[in-house]
This record gives C-alpha cells, sequence and structure tokens, in this order.
C-alpha cells in the first residue's frame, strides 16, 4: 500500500513540476507576412506626412490656462510656471545683447 501511494505522489509531482516547465516557455512569434506595396503607394504615404511643429511658450502656456478652466489655483500655477520661463529666456538674451554693446 505504501508503494502505491508512494507512486502516486511522485507522478502527481513529475506532472506539476512538467506543467510548470511548459507553460514557462514562450511560444515562437509568427512570421510577420511581407506586404506586397506599389512604389506609388509608398511615395504617397511619404508624401502625406506633415513637419512636426515644437510649441512655442506662449502656446503652451494658453494650452495650459485653457486646461485649467475656471479654478484660480491652476491659472495661477500656469501663471508662475510660464512667468518664470519668460524672465530666463529674456535673462539669457538681455546679457548677450549686453556683451556685444561691450564689444
Amino acid at each position: 500500500m505504501r508503494k502505491t501511494i508512494a507512486l502516486l505522489v511522485s507522478v502527481a509531482f513529475l506532472l506539476g513540476t512538467t506543467g510548470l516547465a511548459v507553460a514557462q516557455t514562450s511560444t515562437p512569434a509568427p512570421a510577420p507576412a511581407e506586404k506586397k506595396a506599389d512604389d506609388k503607394t509608398m511615395d504617397k504615404t511619404m508624401e502625406k506626412k506633415p513637419a512636426k511643429k515644437a510649441m512655442s511658450t506662449e502656446e503652451k502656456k494658453a494650452a495650459c490656462l485653457q486646461k485649467a478652466g475656471t479654478d484660480e489655483a491652476k491659472k495661477a500655477s500656469c501663471e508662475k510656471k510660464y512667468a518664470a520661463k519668460g524672465e530666463k529666456g529674456t535673462d539669457k538674451k538681455g546679457a548677450m545683447k549686453e556683451e556685444e554693446k561691450k564689444k
């Protein structure tokens, strides 16, 4: 009787470890299908992509204020953030102009 129970326990252990090992293996990804596209369609898609434009600080400030809506605290935060950025930019430009005047 003990040998039968030991055999059943060992089979259960073997199946459990095999199941865990199979579950952890990854399946190979399917091969990507080759796309046959005409040169004309490729040219059209290349022409349609517009160039990305960077937002200026004024545009960012306007977007922030619009997003803030009627909340005065958020509006003040936007004003404070972009006022500090605006001052930094003018300080650099002003300092450069002064250095050019000295020369």
